[in-house]
C-alpha cells in the first residue's frame, strides 16, 4: 500500500479574493460534522439538500460546488459544479444532483467524468477528507460558461463574478 501521509491542505476559500458571505444550511450535513451515507460515493451517492438566504444585492444567478481538497493530488477532486441556477432559487431538495433543474441550470463533469453529484470517496486508509458545499451569488444571468467546461474552468469564471459565497463543510474518512 502506497504512504499517503502529507500535511493538510488548507482551506481554499479563504486564500480567494474576499467577498460577501451568505447563510446556507442543510438538512443532512451539520457544519463540520461527518457526511451521512447518502453523501457517500460507494453507499448513497446523494447530493445533500441545501437552502440558503441573505444573499447579496445585485445576486442574477447560482453556482453550487462541492470540493474535496484534500485529495491525493495536487488539484483537490470536484464532487460537484452545478452553474447557472436562477436567482430565485433559495433551496436544493436531497438528490437535486439526479433532479429536474431549473431551465437554464446544468451540471458540469465532476472530477470522476459524470455530470451530476459525486459523493465523498476519499482513498481507505488516508486522512479525514474535508468537502466543502458553497453556494456562489454570481453577479451575472449566466456564468458564461459551456456544459463541457471543467471545475477549473468554472472556478476561473467564478473569481471574475462571485458576490458572494455561502460555505457549508463535511468530512468523511474510510
Amino acid at each position: 500500500m502506497v504512504d499517503l501521509t502529507r500535511a493538510q491542505t488548507p482551506d481554499p476559500y479563504p486564500l480567494l479574493p474576499a467577498t460577501a458571505s451568505f447563510e446556507v444550511a442543510s438538512d443532512d450535513i451539520v457544519d463540520g460534522g461527518p457526511l451521512d451515507d447518502a453523501q457517500v460515493a460507494d453507499a448513497g451517492n446523494t447530493s445533500p439538500h441545501l437552502r440558503w438566504s441573505e444573499v447579496p444585492e445585485g445576486t442574477r444567478s447560482f453556482t453550487v460546488t462541492c470540493f474535496d481538497p484534500d485529495a491525493p493530488t495536487p488539484s483537490g477532486f470536484w464532487h460537484w459544479v452545478l452553474v447557472d441556477l436562477p436567482a430565485d432559487t433559495r433551496e436544493l431538495p436531497t438528490g437535486a444532483a439526479s433532479a429536474t433543474l431549473p431551465d437554464g441550470a446544468f451540471h458540469v463533469r465532476n472530477d470522476g467524468g459524470e455530470a451530476g453529484f459525486m459523493g465523498a470517496a476519499p482513498p481507505p486508509g488516508d486522512q479525514p477528507h474535508r468537502y466543502f458545499f458553497v453556494v456562489h451569488a454570481v453577479g451575472e444571468d449566466t456564468l458564461g460558461v459551456e456544459p463541457d467546461a471543467t471545475p477549473a474552468a468554472v472556478s476561473f469564471a467564478l473569481a471574475f463574478a462571485t458576490l458572494g459565497r455561502a460555505i457549508l463543510h463535511g468530512t468523511y474518512s474510510h
